[in-house]
């Protein structure tokens, strides 16, 4: 059976790249019917925050990526490691290293001197003498000495290690805490996990934990380092290129699924295919043809594709949505209207809460150019003699019916359609632009559309 893994550090916000990597184990596992496990990783007390273990979890449930089992915390586990790292030792496979500060320091800076790789030299690793008095000794694993380190990565190949480049590394620190890729290597075996999909800044800890693997006699997973996410021009994705909280992306009016749909796509592809449901992602997804160079985040392709969900979201389930934007509109009787209008218009529902807002909502103020644009000349009399003739309509309700006065209204005055139509779009919505004003007139109604002119014509003589 398939088991994968996420395993975020509690110490900030997940970001979309943690996510890519948690959605590609994800669809892994659930292509294989196998399990999809959660795991904090929150060794480090003194960076951990309660806050980021939240949002983590807030994010898996807004993008509606389920895990099985509860999420596991390292933070739990404390004793569990000590047993092993006893287990080493007694084994005779780890050792106490009574090397100070000072002295690793000293060495480093000699080796960079003679032009060699900074190291610890193993000086305690045979060591049976007088341990030196007041210093609380780090415990180390006895990695290879000679020979290879050798493992197959499922996206990047074959990868070798010369077994001299891994040194005998710290697994437990003076205050007895564990390191991260001691712990990684316990838990992973632990909770049966039998495919590692994380990014490939990890690929230089898999030979360390790999030689824990082999130490504790525990059976390796596969590999596969996914390349990162570069943001614009090549470079590491940073906050204003997208590397935002994935919380955000809702806040921004994101759908989870155009996200979801954005991600897969970096870095994974099948054939030309750009719109996949989650049960097509779950159907296809191969780990193995994750593509071995890094990919572009794209801010248009997500705007694009989250533009493809709107329009195909039920109504019901945007008013939903858009009361996070304070927007309410499960009990409005032109719902209908406004949706279908804006939906095809708005790539993000916080666009389309201001778009829908303009509307509903009476204007406080007037755009300056759109003003002089649209009120020279006799503008302001034209706009008074349109709502009179509105005043003088009887019942009119659909957007035709609105739309067929004003065209009876330029036929009678013998203007251009302009002339009516930007004063009358000034007046309902306060710029220039914006949707067809005859859907205007029809969700706001005949009488708060003569409220509206009126206003701006009050507004005018007054100045």
């Amino acid at each position: 059976m398939i088991v994968t893994r996420f395993a975020p550090s509690p110490t900030g916000f997940l970001h979309i790249g943690g996510l890519r990597t948690a959605l590609f184990n994800y669809l892994w596992a659930r292509r294989n019917g196998g399990e999809f496990k959660l795991r904090i990783e929150d060794t480090d007390l003194s960076r951990n925050s309660a806050e980021a273990t939240k949002a983590i979890l807030e994010a898996f449930e807004w993008v509606g990526m389920d895990y099985d089992g509860d999420p596991v915390y390292q933070s739990d586990r404390f004793d569990l490691y000590k047993s092993y790292i006893i287990k080493l030792l007694d084994e005779g496979k780890a050792y106490k290293c009574y090397m100070s500060k000072e002295e690793l320091d000293k060495l480093r800076e000699e080796q960079m001197a003679r032009k060699e790789r900074p190291r610890y030299d193993g000086r305690y690793r045979d060591f049976t003498g007088t341990p030196p008095e007041g210093v609380e000794p780090v415990i180390r694993i006895k990695a290879p000495r000679h020979g290879e380190i050798v493992f197959e990565d499922g996206i990047k190949g074959t990868i070798v290690i010369k077994a001299d480049e891994v040194d005998d590394f710290i697994i437990a620190r003076s205050d007895g805490t564990p390191t991260y890729n001691f712990v990684v290597a316990i838990d992973d075996a632990l909770m049966g996990i039998t495919d590692v999909i994380r990014g490939d800044d990890h690929l230089y800890n898999t030979p360390k934990q790999i030689v824990v693997y082999e130490a504790l006699g525990f059976k390796l997973p596969r590999f596969y380092h996914v390349p990162m996410i570069l943001g614009e021009g090549g470079k590491k994705l940073s906050k204003r290129d997208g590397a935002a909280d994935v919380m955000d992306y809702k806040r921004m009016g994101y759908l989870p699924e155009a996200l979801l749909n954005f991600l897969v796509r970096l870095g994974w592809s099948h054939g030309d295919q750009e719109i996949f449901s989650k049960e097509e992602m779950i159907e296809l997804f191969d780990p193995s043809d994750i593509n071995a160079s890094a990919s572009q985040y794209n801010l248009d392709k997500l705007l694009w594709l989250n533009s493809h969900y709107i329009k195909n979201s039920p109504n019901e389930r945007l008013a939903t949505l858009l009361e996070d934007f304070e927007i309410y509109l499960l009990s409005h009787d032109k719902r209908e209207i406004l949706l279908d209008i804006f939906k095809e218009r708005c790539k993000t529902l916080a666009e389309m809460a201001e778009q829908i807002k303009e509307v509903l909502e009476t204007p406080e103020a007037y755009d300056e150019k759109a003003m002089k644009r649209a009120m020279k000349g006799d503008a302001a009399e034209i706009l008074s003699d349109f709502a009179q003739m509105l005043k003088d309509a009887k019942e009119l309700h659909l957007p035709v019916e609105y739309h067929k006065l004003m065209e009876d209204f330029v036929a009678q005055k013998e203007i251009g359609f302009g002339k009516i139509g930007m004063p009358l779009r000034l007046a309902l919505i306060g710029r220039l632009g914006g949707p067809d004003l005859g859907d205007v007139m029809s969700i706001i109604g005949k009488e708060e559309t003569i409220a509206r002119i009126e206003k701006l014509l009050g507004f005018i003589a007054d100045r």
